[in-house]
């Protein structure tokens, strides 16, 4: 799986402007559910369309995106969390156990 690493707010800029899908999964380095739900989807990545975007969110270094990430999207801050955006938009949003490679892949079909 090729994550995007994802630091800077002009990346967020960029994901909502894009058409098209972008996966952002925001991470926290310290949180072993999180490394879980991490390794579970990346074992079913091949699952997600290889033009599809994958951007990896590490929000204990990057707290203040994860803030800005939730006020764009109007999502509550999880962590572990996985959004799928769609032209902007914030189409699927899951978080912890719930997190699922083959969901995301089946809203992008």
């Amino acid at each position: 799986m090729d994550w995007i690493a994802f630091s800077t707010k002009e990346q967020l800029e960029e994901i909502k402007n894009r058409d098209g899908y972008s996966v952002i999964f925001k991470h926290s380095t310290r949180c072993p559910i999180s490394a879980m739900a991490k390794r579970r989807f990346e074992m079913d990545g091949d699952l997600l369309p290889s033009d599809v975007p994958l951007y990896f969110l590490d929000l204990i270094q990057y707290r203040e995106i994860s803030n800005q990430i939730a006020e764009d999207f109007s999502v509550a801050h999880q962590s572990p969390q996985v959004l799928l955006i769609r032209n902007g938009d914030c189409v699927l949003e899951s978080s912890h156990g719930d997190i699922s490679a083959e969901e995301v892949a089946g809203e992008i079909r």
